[in-house]
C-alpha cells in the first residue's frame, strides 16, 4: 500500500525517511520528489509499505509525528488525477496568455502624442 508523506523538511533524504518507516514494517519503495531544476526535495514523498497492517501501523504512528523539525502528514496516497493536454488537470479552459485589450500595440495613444509634438513645436 502506498502512502502519501508531506510537510517534509527540504533536506530530508530519502535514506533517512526509508529508516523511519521501517520502524513500523517493511518498506518496499521510498520515493521522495526532487525539484528537476534544484534537485532539492519538494517537501513530500511517497513510501510503499508490504502490507495493508503495516501501512495502518505507520499512519498511526507517524501522522503528526514530527521528523527533522516538522510534523509529518501521512495518509493513504490517492491515485493521480489525470492530465489533459497542456499538462493541467481537463487541459487548457480557453483564453491564454496573449489577447484582450487593444487590438494594436498603441491603440488611440498615438495620437495624443503626436499632438503634444505639436504643441511644443509651436512655443
Amino acid at each position: 500500500m502506498k502512502l502519501y508523506v508531506g510537510n517534509l523538511s527540504y533536506t530530508t533524504m530519502e535514506e533517512g525517511l526509508r529508516s523511519l518507516f521501517d520502524q513500523s514494517g517493511t518498506v518496499t519503495s521510498c520515493e521522495l520528489m526532487l525539484d528537476k531544476f534544484t534537485g532539492k526535495s519538494r517537501g513530500f514523498a511517497f513510501v510503499e509499505m508490504s502490507s495493508r497492517e503495516e501501512a495502518g501501523r505507520a499512519v498511526e504512528q507517524f501522522n503528526d509525528y514530527e521528523f527533522e523539525g516538522r510534523k509529518l502528514v501521512v495518509n493513504e496516497a490517492r491515485p493521480r488525477e489525470s492530465r489533459g493536454p497542456g499538462g493541467y488537470p481537463g487541459g487548457p479552459s480557453g483564453g491564454g496568455g496573449y489577447g484582450g485589450g487593444r487590438k494594436s500595440g498603441k491603440g488611440s495613444r498615438r495620437g495624443s502624442r503626436s499632438a503634444k509634438r505639436d504643441k511644443k513645436a509651436c512655443w
